[in-house]
C-alpha cells in the first residue's frame, strides 16, 4: 500500500516538472502578439497566455519540491504519458477559450488537435484571428510532433533508466534501434534533426514569398506534420502566390521528411543513402506513394477526360495536385490544396484517401497513422502463412525483415494494436453517424481522421463545429489514442474504471 501511495506521489512529481517547463512555453504567444499584434484587446491576449503560464510554475513548483520521486515502471510510465498529454491539452485549451470565448469543448477540441498534431479545427475565419493565437496554435503542433516528453526530456536535460523508459512510453510502439548509445543523444539526435528542417524550411518558404509571419506558422505546423494554416484556404491561399507551385513542391518534400523514419535521417545524414531505397518500410512507403498517385491520376483523368492532357499545364496542375494531397494524407499532415470532399475527386481516389488515412507515415517519424512498417509486418505475416500449408506442419518459417526476425511477441503486439484501432475507429463513426447527418463515408473520415491524426475529412468545418459535445469528446479521445497509440490512454481509462 506505501509503496502504491509513493508511486502515485512519484507520477505527481514528474508531471509537475514537465508542466513547469510548459509554463514557460505557453507564455511564449504574449511576446508574439508584442511584435504581430493584431486584431483584438491586447490585455486579455496577453494575459489569457502569461496568466495560466505563471499559475503552472507556481503550482509545479509545489509539486516538485514537496513530493518524492522514484524510476517509474513500465506501467506507471504509459499512466505519465497519458496524464501529461491530457492535462497539457486542458491547458493549452485555456488561452484559446480566453480569446475567442467559445465553449471550452471547441477549446479543448481545437488544443487537443494542435498538441497531438492532428489538424483537426472546429473554427474559421482564421484570416481575421489574432496573430498570437494562430502561432499557440502552430507551436503547439511543433511542440506535439515530436512529443512533449521528449521534448521535456531534451528541456530538462535528464537521462538514464527513468528517461528511457518515460521515452519508450510515448514513442512509436515497436522495437527499433537507435542511432546512438543512450537515451539522452538520442533525443538530442532526434531534436537537432527537428531543428535543422524547421530552421530549413522557415528560410526556404520565407524566401518563396510567404510573409514573415505566415513562414513562421507554417514551418512549425509542416515539419510536425500538423498540418494547421493560418488561412482558411489552407495552402490554396498561396497559389496565387509567385512562386506558389514553389511553396507546393517545398512542402512536398519537407512532408516526405516529416513522414520518414528519424533514424532513416540520421543514417542519411551520417552518409547512408542507400538506406533511403534500401530500407524495408522506406521501399513499402514509396510504393504505396507512387501506387496512390497512379490511382488517383488515373481516377481523375476519367472523370475529366481530354482535359487532362489538353496542355502541360493542365497535365501538371491535376499531377501536383494528386501529388501534394497524396503526401498531405499518408505523412498525417493533412494540408488542402483541394478539400478532400471537393467534386474534383472521383469515388475511388476518396477511397484511396481512407486507405492512407489509415495507413499514415513510417515509424519514428512526426506522422500518424497504423504505420506503414507495421503494414509491412502483417503483409509479410500473411506470406508466411501460405508458405506455411505448402510446407510441413513441423515446418518453422521465420518472420525476417531487414535481416532480423520479428518475434511472435511482436506481431502479436501490432495485431492487438489493430484490433483496438479498428474498433476504436468504428465506435466513433457508430457514434457520429447515430449524432449527426452525415453518410457513412463522411463519419468513417471524421473518426478515421482524428485516430490517425491526420486532419482532413469528407465533409466540412462548420458542420464539425456544429456536432453535439459528446461527438466531440469521442473525437478528442480517438486524437490522444492515436496519438499514443491507443495503449496508454486505455491502459489508465482501465485502472479509473476499476478503481
Amino acid at each position: 500500500m506505501i509503496k502504491k501511495f509513493v508511486a502515485g506521489l512519484s507520477v505527481l512529481n514528474y508531471l509537475g516538472s514537465l508542466l513547469f517547463i510548459f509554463g514557460f512555453l505557453i507564455m511564449l504567444p504574449a511576446l508574439i502578439h508584442l511584435i504581430f499584434p493584431g486584431p483584438g484587446i491586447s490585455v486579455r491576449i496577453i494575459s489569457a497566455f502569461v496568466g495560466p503560464g505563471l499559475l503552472l510554475i507556481s503550482g509545479s513548483l509545489l509539486l516538485t519540491r514537496r513530493l518524492p520521486t522514484k524510476v517509474p515502471d513500465i506501467l506507471e510510465s504509459m499512466i505519465i504519458t497519458a496524464l501529461a498529454w491530457m492535462i497539457v491539452s486542458l491547458v493549452s485549451a485555456v488561452p484559446i477559450f480566453i480569446i475567442l470565448k467559445h465553449s471550452f469543448i471547441d477549446a479543448l477540441f481545437e488544443a487537443t488537435s494542435g498538441i497531438t498534431a492532428s489538424g483537426l479545427t472546429v473554427f474559421t475565419g482564421l484570416d481575421q484571428m489574432p496573430p498570437a493565437l494562430l502561432f499557440w496554435r502552430s507551436f503547439m503542433q511543433w511542440i506535439g510532433g515530436i512529443g512533449i516528453l521528449t521534448f521535456f526530456l531534451a528541456v530538462s536535460f535528464r537521462g538514464g533508466s527513468a528517461a528511457a523508459i518515460l521515452f519508450n512510453a510515448e514513442s512509436h510502439k515497436i522495437n527499433s534501434s537507435r542511432p546512438v548509445p543512450g537515451i539522452f543523444n538520442t533525443v538530442k539526435i532526434i531534436w537537432a534533426i527537428y531543428g535543422c528542417m524547421t530552421i530549413s524550411a522557415f528560410f526556404l518558404l520565407y524566401l518563396e514569398g510567404m510573409t514573415l509571419f505566415d513562414a513562421i506558422n507554417h514551418t512549425l505546423t509542416l515539419v510536425s506534420t500538423g498540418g494547421f494554416s493560418t488561412h482558411d484556404a489552407s495552402i490554396s491561399y498561396f497559389s496565387g502566390f509567385r512562386h506558389g507551385i514553389l511553396i507546393e513542391y517545398t512542402m512536398i518534400i519537407f512532408m516526405l521528411m516529416g513522414g520518414t523514419n528519424f533514424l532513416l535521417h540520421y543514417k542519411v545524414a551520417t552518409g547512408n543513402w542507400r538506406a533511403l531505397y534500401r530500407d524495408f518500410e522506406m521501399r513499402l512507403f514509396w510504393a504505396l506513394i507512387i501506387g496512390a498517385v497512379l490511382i488517383i491520376g488515373v481516377d481523375i483523368y476519367i472523370a475529366v477526360g481530354e482535359k487532362f492532357l489538353s496542355s502541360w499545364t493542365n497535365f501538371h496542375l491535376h499531377f501536383r495536385t494528386a501529388l501534394f494531397q497524396t503526401v498531405s494524407v499518408i505523412t498525417s499532415t493533412g494540408y488542402t490544396t483541394r478539400h478532400l470532399n471537393d467534386p474534383y475527386y472521383p469515388a475511388l481516389a476518396k477511397q484511396v484517401f481512407l486507405l492512407l488515412m489509415f495507413i499514415g507515415g513510417c515509424i519514428g517519424s512526426t506522422a500518424g497513422g497504423f504505420k506503414v512498417l507495421r503494414l509491412g509486418i502483417l503483409w509479410q505475416t500473411l506470406v508466411s502463412e501460405l508458405k506455411q500449408l505448402s510446407l510441413s506442419p513441423n515446418a518453422v518459417i521465420p518472420l525476417v525483415i531487414q535481416k532480423k526476425i520479428i518475434s511472435p511477441h511482436e506481431i502479436k503486439r501490432i495485431c492487438a494494436l489493430l484490433f483496438a484501432w479498428i474498433s476504436l475507429i468504428w465506435a466513433g463513426t457508430a457514434l457520429t453517424l447515430s449524432c449527426t447527418d452525415l453518410n457513412g463515408n463522411q463519419a468513417l473520415s471524421g473518426m478515421l481522421s482524428a485516430v490517425s491524426n491526420m486532419g482532413p475529412f469528407f465533409f466540412s468545418t462548420p458542420e464539425l463545429a456544429a456536432f453535439p459535445a459528446v461527438v466531440k469528446t469521442c473525437y478528442i479521445f480517438g486524437m490522444l489514442a492515436g496519438r499514443l497509440e491507443v495503449l496508454p490512454i486505455f491502459l489508465l481509462f482501465a485502472r479509473l474504471i476499476r478503481r
